[in-house]
């Protein structure tokens, strides 16, 4: 198991890029840090840190447990009696009524790109809550690469489409080559071996496929390419994916 180190509170900054990009709407002090990454300010609001995924404290031996813990002592250093600024994008509550936000501490650092940076989280975006993810995925394949945090840690490796049914339930990143993209009826289905009722796929809507477009993404025309994706895994005649916005998806160069 890879240890999480506790940086000191004021180390160096990220550029906080949301002051630029998104809508300030106040500050708040930090008064306490949930086990699951929920800060709590003073006056009650309860608010979640918009696009990241934090390890999560489990039951049992779950291998993640312990980083949980750490990474939460590291929000707690940094956050705890302090002031931040909350920005925020199109979304401003997540689905628990929780305030959704990018947060800058007072001397300038993005927190979202601190944590990222030192791989304390990974990019967990929504189709209604995707703002800075191309800044996020940057930050955060950097991080990977340097083995950084929870990256040093075999349980957070980038899955190989193949060995995802043994992941179902859980959020996963996933990297392959994708042997045929296909759109039927509308819904375009990135499949990763020649048997789409057993092989692992990525899956999008017609709804959602809209979005793909917009951004200049043609799934259809993937076949062969290799590509990076992130979700949550659910078991839809074999292991599955459902993209349901663009920041989700990764194209690779060779």
């Amino acid at each position: 198991m890879t240890s999480v180190a506790v940086p000191a509170a004021r180390a160096s900054a990220e550029p906080c890029l949301a002051a630029a990009r998104l809508e300030p709407t106040g500050a708040q002090t930090i008064e306490t840090v949930g086990a699951t990454g929920t800060l709590s300010a003073k006056g009650g609001q309860e608010i979640r840190l918009a696009g990241l995924g934090l390890p999560k404290p489990a039951l049992g031996q779950d291998p993640a447990a312990p980083l949980a813990e750490a990474v939460r002592q590291v929000l707690a250093d940094l956050l705890v009696g302090r002031t931040v600024t909350l920005y925020h994008g199109a979304r401003r509550r997540d689905r628990y009524d929780r305030v959704l936000a990018h947060l800058c501490l007072q001397d300038g650092t993005w927190l979202q790109g601190w944590l990222l940076g030192r791989g304390h989280a990974w990019v967990a975006t929504t189709r209604q809550a995707a703002d800075l993810a191309t800044e996020m995925l940057a930050i955060e394949r950097k991080a990977r690469a340097e083995r950084s945090g929870i990256w040093g840690d075999r349980h957070f490796r980038i899955r190989n489409p193949h060995e995802t049914r043994r992941d179902i339930d859980t959020f996963q990143i996933v990297e392959g080559r994708v042997v045929s993209a296909v759109v039927i009826k509308g819904r375009a289905y990135l499949n990763f071996g020649p048997n789409w009722r057993t092989d692992f796929t990525f899956s999008v809507s017609p709804r959602d496929r809209r979005l793909f477009d917009r951004a200049g993404i043609d799934l259809a025309a993937l076949t062969g390419q290799r590509v990076r994706g992130r979700g949550w895994v659910t078991l839809r005649n074999g292991p599955l994916i459902e993209l349901t916005h663009p920041a989700q998806l990764e194209i690779l160069e060779e």
